[in-house]
């Protein structure tokens, strides 16, 4: 017989009834009931009950607590009708306790009930992460997210992708974050960056002449924690390819995902394919984000033009945006609460809003500067109707767009308008290859390694701003779910383009000569693309914190609570690195 079990805690059922079996794992609760105790046993598969009825075999039990580890032998006992349980798979039968051997001894206070820790606060679950995991619910959790990983490989597999792991030391990329570095002992003064992505390498895999790339990358940026972020690092499919145009990077993208939420959702509607393609000038028009939600039905309408010779001081000069919603038995404290949120939690000054009545008379915030051509002109954009609502956003054209898109969100929430049981997918296009930072200098707004829509002729002759490049989001139920490009495989357009974001071309030989070279040996035009996985299974488990999704995550303030990391380090640690720490400056 094995040395820890004959059976696993999920496999026993009325064909085992007076076999002699073998069972351990984690002690999941105790019932004593005098005479007769019974303890739910808990593995990594499923839960058995056991029986113990015999004045020894009690007094052992005595001393087990919740959570230790045991091994027992027993025998195989039908349970009576009363007591079966139809929620487990051994629901059934119930094992008559022989022997027990503790091996491996729990404190008698835990932290918290482990079947409870969903409801304990954050920084104590994940300080002891090991306890919150053994939570069947969370644990069920992480055995999902390995079907999909396993599930995705297969996919890139049949695809005829190749699997192919590329360097975690790297060196410093401009890729839009801060790197981590690493700073090196055999060369003083130097330092690794953890990659924020495997670009350059599976770009220099595809002029090496890998037809298709892909690894399931794991991804290092210093950034800010979100819900949807995980802080400090997270795992992306990254793929890329040959001869390869948009177009087939985001047909493997639909591929890809629509098998995917189709394997692993039930019940729920998934966008047809072809995606819709929205380019992102229309997406900031329309919903006020590159990552619009599409399961939210309100469209933002820009209304600049009727307000052009209108008497309402307060908008002019600026951007106008309108969202319209059906207003039909909405009382009055309706609109005062979207104002509040607008200045409360969007720290707008306050929220203009108008209503045309069932007798065509305009009611609201602003009514008295809505009428004559004003009116008519908003009737005509915006095709407003009787009993329908307009609330309006005003300010330079980025703000408004932005402003006007979030009072769309909580429009869409408090309204119950967005579309249950769906996910509805979209690509982001026609990125700008350029933007103005905060101090007004340009440079790249998403992948500097993109292929500038009309190549060398645009970045010679363009205004920067206006410039596109063939860029590409994925974004489902307003989530950015991957991030594409058809990549530039020219060094004198590679030069330029740096060249416009600040770089000198001994800027780019030196930070990117591998790549750099590399095109000199004749590239193949080439694209690919990143689905974020930790964010996907998110949206498949329909969690709302990516931290829920991952084994070990850090705390909203990027610290990993259980190993306590990041941490202080001896100073022989940092002198073998050749790394000094600046003392604080005392006030």
């Amino acid at each position: 017989m094995h040395e820890y079990r004959t059976h696993k805690c999920n496999e026993l059922n009325l064909e085992d009834v007076g076999k002699k079996v073998k069972l351990s794992g984690f002690v999941k609760t105790i019932r004593d009931l005098g005479a007769m105790v019974f303890v739910d046993l808990r593995d990594h598969y499923g839960v058995t009950q056991l029986l113990i009825n015999t004045p020894d075999m009690i007094e052992k039990f005595s001393k087990v607590t919740i959570e230790s580890t045991i091994c027992i032998e027993g025998k195989v006992l039908k349970r009576d009708e009363e007591n079966v349980n139809p929620l487990i798979k051994t629901g059934d039968i119930e094992v008559l306790v022989e022997s027990l051997k503790v091996l491996g001894k729990s404190k008698n206070i835990l932290p918290f009930k482990v079947e409870e820790s969903e409801n304990v606060r954050e920084d104590l679950r994940l300080e002891y992460r090991f306890l919150d995991l053994r939570n069947e619910e969370i644990h069920k959790k992480i055995v999902f997210r390995s079907k999909v990983l396993k599930f995705l490989r297969d996919k890139m597999d049949s695809m005829n992708f190749t699997e192919i792991q590329t360097p975690i030391l790297a060196n410093s990329s401009p890729e839009g974050a801060r790197d981590f570095l690493v700073p090196s002992r055999l060369h003083p003064g130097e330092f690794y960056a953890l990659p924020q992505a495997p670009q350059q390498f599976k770009q220099l895999l595809m002029i090496s002449g890998f037809d298709k790339y892909y690894q399931i990358a794991p991804c290092f940026r210093d950034e800010d924690p979100r819900a949807d972020r995980s802080p400090g690092e997270f795992y992306q499919l990254d793929f890329e390819m040959e001869f390869a145009t948009q177009e087939d990077v985001l047909n493997v993208l639909e591929e890809v995902v629509t098998s995917t939420f189709n394997e692993f959702t039930k019940n729920k509607k998934i966008s047809s394919t072809p995606f819709e393609r929205i380019p992102f000038k229309v997406a900031m028009d329309k919903y006020g984000t590159d990552k619009p939600d599409l399961r939210n039905p309100l469209v933002i309408d820009d209304v600049t033009v009727a307000f052009e010779n209108s008497d309402f001081k307060v908008f002019k000069g600026k951007t106008v945006k309108a969202i319209k919603i059906d207003a039909k038995d909405l009382p009055r404290k309706f609109f005062d609460s979207i104002g509040d949120f607008a200045i409360k939690e969007l720290g707008l000054k306050g929220l203009a809003w108008i209503k045309l009545n069932e007798d065509l008379q305009v009611s609201g915030s602003i009514a008295r500067f809505v009428t004559g051509e004003v009116l008519e002109k908003l009737k005509d954009i915006c095709s407003l109707k009787e009993n329908e609502a307009l609330f309006f956003v005003a300010d330079e054209y980025k703000k408004a767009c932005t402003d006007a898109g979030n009072i769309r969100i909580e429009l869409g929430k408090r309204l119950e308008l967005i579309e249950k049981d769906s996910y509805r997918f979209c690509f982001i296009v026609d990125f700008p290859m350029y933007e103005l930072d905060d101090d007004g200098k340009i440079q790249f707004s998403h992948n500097p390694f993109s292929m500038p829509v009309g190549g060398i002729e645009s970045l010679n002759t363009k205004d920067p701003l206006d410039i596109l490049a063939y860029q590409f989001d994925l974004v489902g139920n307003g989530y950015e779910l991957a991030s594409g490009a058809v990549r530039n495989h020219d060094t004198d357009i590679m030069i330029k383009a740096f060249e416009i974001a600040g770089y000198t071309e001994d800027d780019v030989k030196k930070r990117f000569g591998s790549l750099f070279n590399a095109f000199s040996y004749g590239a193949p035009p080439h694209a690919g693309a990143a689905p974020g996985i930790d964010r996907m299974i998110m949206l498949l488990l329909e969690e709302t914190n990516i931290r829920e999704v991952i084994a070990f995550p850090k705390n909203s303030k990027a610290r990993d609570l259980l190993m306590n990391a990041p941490s202080v380090v001896t100073k022989e640690q940092l002198d073998d690195v050749h790394i000094k720490i600046k003392e604080e400056i005392k006030k």
